[in-house]
């Protein structure tokens, strides 16, 4: 069976949730050729197919990449330098030294920051009769935290939000003035200038921490500054657009969490499942192997469908149902293996404080226009969501 998976009108509708659910009951592995990606790919897509791709021990690589388009001979030039694309002794150096920034132990440092930011939202939220969450809210709030983290003065943050939006707005990004390329290449401009003055100003920053190792080249510290910009906006913003959608989809949802606190964490969990906004993660193989009884070539790229894997029935019953007290929730949405997410715990912290917030000042959410997904095969997001707010 052959399909070009790489497609990104594929994504753009809710039919994808019934290719995947074909492709995980039939625990299928398909080939796509030549097409969007020059080489080629096979995809998995069972939660166990998908955990045995990224499982410390399998015979696989992250460092010619790792996103459809990329194999063995049409390789990432940031491979074997940048947090994603890294492995060994380099990739443990990186999160050792870019860890610290992105973990729990930072979540206090950032607390006041993060409450500020999520009250901010529900008072926007309060004050307009419709709002686009896709485009006003969901990225708000993880790039605040991002730009805290990477040390980009207040000032300049609104410029680099901007920025970010439309650098990775999907293909189909709506901003006139300048396409997704041009925005991330401002972006990387910016963070030359920043990386110049902490060389002049050192700070407590990730950029300074990366500077004073002295181990990275300017460039490296450029990459893995874009990286973690790359990682902290593009999932955590559509698991937070993703929660008003829940919250219309399943109304009751509010009160229930407004009812019982306690599940706010399961249901952080249970967010970050039902949206998985990290769609795929690519790996090349280093050997000659097998995968769910399908042989492998060395330095063919395999995708590892994580939105799919995370609805798979065997693990997740009734799984295009949101449920907030599921458990177990064994859901792959940070990844697994040496690349789980670095960022998965500020994720959770995020989450949790805007599911805090509005359970306690919100009651419901309605549709307010058109929801439109991104047209993408990375990211499984959201372009448009107008809602109206119900409160208590």
């Amino acid at each position: 069976m052959t399909i070009d998976l790489a497609h990104p009108d594929l994504y753009t509708t809710d039919d994808r949730f019934e290719m995947w659910r074909e492709y995980v009951a039939s625990d299928a592995k398909i080939w796509s050729g030549p097409g969007l990606s020059p080489g080629g790919f096979w995809s998995v897509f069972s939660h166990r197919d998908v955990a045995a791709v990224l499982s410390p021990k399998a015979p696989f690589t992250s460092e010619h990449g790792m996103m459809i388009g990329f194999d063995a001979e049409h390789a990432d030039t940031s491979g074997g330098r940048m947090l994603v694309v890294s492995e060994g002794d380099w990739h443990t150096v990186l999160k050792r030294l870019i860890g610290p920034f992105l973990s729990r132990l930072r979540a206090p440092e950032l607390e006041s920051v993060l409450r500020h930011e999520v009250k901010e939202i529900v008072e926007r939220l309060k004050s307009e009769e419709t709002t686009d969450i896709a485009l006003e809210v969901g990225p708000r709030l993880p790039a605040a935290i991002v730009c805290e983290v990477i040390g980009v003065p207040i000032g300049e943050r609104e410029q680099l939000i901007e920025l970010t939006n439309h650098a990775f707005g999907g293909e189909d990004s709506s901003f006139s003035k300048m396409t997704p390329a041009e925005a991330h290449t401002e972006i990387l401009f910016y963070f030359h200038e920043l990386i110049e003055r902490r060389q002049r100003q050192p700070g407590t920053d990730l950029v300074s921490a990366l500077l004073a190792d002295g181990r990275l080249s300017t460039e490296d510290v450029l990459i893995n500054c874009d990286n973690v910009l790359i990682g902290g906006n593009e999932t955590t913003r559509h698991s937070i657009t993703g929660a008003f959608h829940v919250f219309q989809k399943f109304p009751g949802t509010l009160d229930a969490l407004h009812a019982d606190p306690e599940l706010t964490d399961r249901a952080v969990e249970e967010l970050v499942r039902w949206t998985s906004p990290a769609a795929h993660v690519l790996r090349v193989a280093t050997e000659d192997c097998v995968v769910g009884g399908q042989e492998i070539r060395k330095g063919q790229a395999v995708v590892a469908w994580l939105s799919a894997a995370n609805r798979d029935e065997r693990l997740f019953p009734d799984p295009h149902t949101f449920l907030p007290g599921r458990t177990p929730n064994r859901h792959l949405g940070f990844g697994t293996g040496p690349h789980h997410c670095l960022g998965a715990a500020l994720a959770r912290v995020e989450l949790k404080e805007l599911l805090r917030q509005l359970a306690a000042e919100a009651r419901g959410v309605r549709l307010a226009g058109e929801l439109r997904w991104m047209r993408s095969n990375l990211v499984q997001g959201y372009s448009s969501l107008p809602v109206s707010m119900e409160w208590r």
